[in-house]
């Protein structure tokens, strides 16, 4: 059973949530500038996506890291733009006229009350999306989100890594020699289950001192305790204490 995902107190959502910030700040540039311009294969054009890299606040996709790679961005060199453009198209928020996309009254009226907005939004990304077609294709992660959050809820109650997060859930541990099953794992928990936590805000990830392919330290932010009751919860307090 998928533990309920939405809000049970208050929480400044903008702040936590990259993915929110992000199809929020979306539907507002709509409104306010007629719409997206889309490329002919329907990607949303530069013009937005130069915006999006400057406003979304998005860590590891900031315009200063994104342009070290790209002269110039497109739709699909800004990675957390897949799910943005998707869930809003799905969730019929933006809807596409006359080469563009433009927000719906719906779309509208929700970007203005960013705790309905998480609601709407938090359960269908974590649960029901695809995160990464290549690793679900082969399996996906091994486990269930109720086992995964239960688990991360504990271990990240001061902070943990992916490495510690493997060892606890499948007691593997890191090796210097290449293991492909330990790879594929390893791969799979970090791209469908940290990296979607971390852009719903759920986690966070303190890269300070971290070099550029390694992981950092992931730590549950104030929008976890508010938006999720699971069965773990006293245990995660105990140890605190």
């Amino acid at each position: 059973m998928l533990p309920p995902l939405k809000l049970y107190d208050d929480v400044y959502v903008l702040k936590h949530s990259p993915l929110v910030r992000g199809m929020i700040f979306t539907l507002r540039f709509a409104d306010e500038n007629r719409g997206i311009g889309l490329t002919k294969s329907g990607a949303m054009n530069r013009k937005f996506v130069h915006w999006a890299a400057d406003q979304f606040d998005w860590p590891g996709y900031t315009a200063s890291e994104l342009f070290e790679m790209n002269k110039v961005l497109n739709e699909h060199d800004m990675q957390p733009l897949w799910p943005v453009h998707d869930l809003l198209r799905y969730l019929k928020l933006l809807r596409q006229y006359k080469g563009r996309l433009v927000a719906t009254k719906k779309g509208r009226a929700l970007a203005e009350t960013p705790g309905a907005f998480f609601d709407l939004v938090a359960p269908e990304y974590l649960y029901h999306s695809i995160h990464d077609e290549g690793m679900e294709a082969r399996g996906g992660p091994l486990g269930n989100w109720d086992i995964f959050l239960n688990v991360i809820n504990v271990e990240a109650r001061t902070g943990c890594t992916l490495a510690h997060l493997l060892r606890t859930l499948y007691g593997w541990e890191e090796k210097e020699d290449f293991d492909p099953k330990h790879s594929n794992v390893r791969f799979a928990f970090k791209f469908c289950v940290i990296r979607p936590l971390c852009w719903l805000g759920l986690l966070w990830e303190d890269r300070e001192g971290v070099r550029l392919w390694d992981d950092g330290t992931y730590y549950k932010t104030p929008l976890w305790q508010a938006a999720l009751k699971l069965d773990t919860d006293s245990q995660a307090v105990l140890r605190l204490v």
